[in-house]
């Protein structure tokens, strides 16, 4: 059975959670990471999962999990452009 968006971006918010929890508290993680830690594959295929974990990343900061930032600093979804960094919230 094919995986739903939904089931995609459930998947995606746990794996960029996952990886914030192996990581020091102050570490972050690029969408890249997410992506390829949930890509099932060993070619480059992990590439059509970039945005799809970019999504799931701004779901979890509209739950308070986590912030986008850029230059170390949080920015907001609508103001976002370029590379993107996730971190835990409440740094």
């Amino acid at each position: 059975m094919a995986e739903t968006d939904r089931q995609l971006t459930q998947r995606l918010e746990q794996v960029i959670m996952d990886l914030l929890e192996r990581r020091a508290a102050t570490s972050s993680i690029c969408p890249s990471d997410a992506a390829r830690e949930a890509y099932e594959g060993d070619d480059g295929g992990w590439r059509a999962l970039m945005e799809p974990a970019r999504r799931a990343a701004w779901r979890l900061v509209a739950a308070g999990e986590v912030e986008v930032t850029q230059a170390a600093r949080p920015v907001a979804e609508a103001e976002a452009r370029g590379p993107i960094r996730i971190r835990r919230a409440g740094r």
